[in-house]
């Protein structure tokens, strides 16, 4: 199903940051994507310290779950991303990320949110998906 992006000129100019400021999508299927981590199916960590390969970690997580549900990275509507702790002043990492994940005409809307810790210490950052498929 066809998804619009939108980016009005009277909101910041998001997509350098990796995401849109509006998706609308419509189609006959939703997945809902629990939130990814850096590690992988045995729960070995890709760099405890490194923001940024945590992040593209978690963003390959997503697109494996996205092929489960039978769909692809360019379904995802929107993100929420919560990072950990002192990992929040390094946004650059997760941009960097971002931008190199999607397609710069197929951005989802993000949320980044700082929080004080995620489930396990060593995760800096965790990425939700929602996606629109069909």
């Amino acid at each position: 199903m066809p998804k619009i992006r939108l980016n009005p000129p009277e909101l910041f100019p998001s997509e350098r940051y990796g995401f849109s400021q509006i998706v609308v999508a419509q189609g006959r299927k939703t997945a809902y994507l629990s939130g990814q981590v850096g590690c992988d199916e045995q729960l070995r960590m890709v760099d405890l310290h490194d923001l940024g390969a945590q992040a593209r970690k978690a963003l390959e997580n997503i697109e494996t779950a996205m092929r489960a549900a039978g769909g692809t990275r360019d379904d995802i509507v929107s993100l929420r991303i919560y990072i950990a702790g002192e990992s929040i002043k390094n946004t650059a990492a997760v941009t960097e990320a971002l931008t190199g994940f999607f397609h710069p005409e197929r951005l989802p809307a993000t949320s980044w949110i700082g929080v004080a810790a995620l489930a396990r210490p060593e995760f800096l950052i965790e990425i939700e998906a929602v996606a629109v498929l069909e």
